[in-house]
């Protein structure tokens, strides 16, 4: 494929998309990462499009929420990964919220296994991927359906949230960053994130590399309120995204690599069957008393079997 050819058929990616990863784009045009960066070095050169660490946006700053049809097929290998090692956080006769989101529904396939669950969603993906798991009881929100993402949105939802208290809500959402944390494109469903994050006592964001240091119009989560980042290895030569994570660290946020130890995509044992360490973060969340809580927050790293801390392994992916 000619030069031209491979720049058209990435600008028409990145207008259909939103935002497309450099990994994504290098696969559908058949080329390595290095060819396809300098592509989109040339678009934005002309102003057709934005660089994002690990990928290429729309122009005019923050990116626009992608549909689901779009969504479904971006970063397939970075979501299964991430939601085999978010099932490890989930226990058995849990009560939990799983906000709307591709990366969701892929962690709710994988909480069908999970006895004596009650997962409270506002998804339909998400409904949908538990509906025949015995073992688990689904409440639905009530709301509006918003068609772009199967979501119940609006103030039913919001409503129907009040009163509620589970142990951990998991979230996903179009970007995230140490400055802002989670947003998302869409006004309707940052009301009911953030409902879904005032009814649970710890907040995971599922969110894949191609997301961090992007923001969006909406926030949803601020930093100082997330829990736990679930996310796949940033590519060796994504700095942005190795520096995010040392951002969002320091400031107390627990730090989870799916597939630390092999390749990008996930290990090939299964999440439940690999080794987990837990290590105590850098420093307190802030706003924490050092000492109160049940305990010392802890940070789970797969793959990694020599001492450490949460800082060096997120120093080891900058250094990368």
């Amino acid at each position: 494929m000619f030069a031209a050819e491979r720049r058209q058929l990435i600008l028409e990616m990145v207008r259909a998309n939103g935002a497309v990863s450099l990994r994504e784009l290098a696969r559908v045009v058949q080329t390595s990462e290095v060819t396809v960066r300098r592509d989109v070095r040339a678009l934005e050169a002309e102003g057709l499009l934005d660089r994002r660490h690990g990928g290429a946006v729309l122009p005019g700053g923050f990116t626009r929420e992608s549909g689901f049809p779009q969504k479904s097929h971006l970063a397939t290998a970075e979501k299964t990964a991430i939601a085999d090692l978010a099932a490890n956080f989930v226990e058995e006769g849990e009560a939990i919220v799983v906000g709307a989101g591709t990366t969701t529904q892929e962690l709710a396939r994988r909480l069908a296994r999970v006895p004596g669950l009650t997962v409270v969603t506002n998804s339909l993906l998400v409904a949908q991927a538990l509906a025949h798991a015995n073992r688990v009881e689904v409440v639905m929100t009530g709301g509006t359906l918003r068609g772009s993402n199967y979501a119940l949105v609006g103030s039913g939802a919001e409503q129907s949230l009040q009163g509620l208290r589970v142990s951990r809500a998991f979230l996903s959402g179009s970007g995230l960053t140490a400055e802002r944390g989670l947003s998302t494109s869409n006004m309707l469903s940052a009301s009911v994130d953030r409902a879904l994050v005032q009814a649970a006592a710890e907040v995971v964001v599922l969110a894949d590399h191609t997301k961090l240091g992007t923001d969006t119009m909406f926030q949803t989560v601020p930093t100082d309120l997330i829990t736990r980042l679930i996310t796949d290895e940033p590519p060796a030569h994504d700095d942005r995204a190795a520096t995010e994570l040392q951002a969002l660290a320091d400031q107390g946020v627990q730090i989870a690599v799916a597939g630390a130890s092999g390749s990008p995509g996930g290990d090939a044992v299964p999440a439940r069957q690999q080794q987990r360490r837990d290590v105590p973060l850098p420093a307190p969340r802030r706003g924490q008393v050092p000492g109160a809580g049940p305990g010392l927050r802890t940070a789970a790293v797969l793959g990694d079997q020599s001492p450490g801390t949460e800082r060096a392994r997120v120093a080891d992916l900058r250094r990368r």
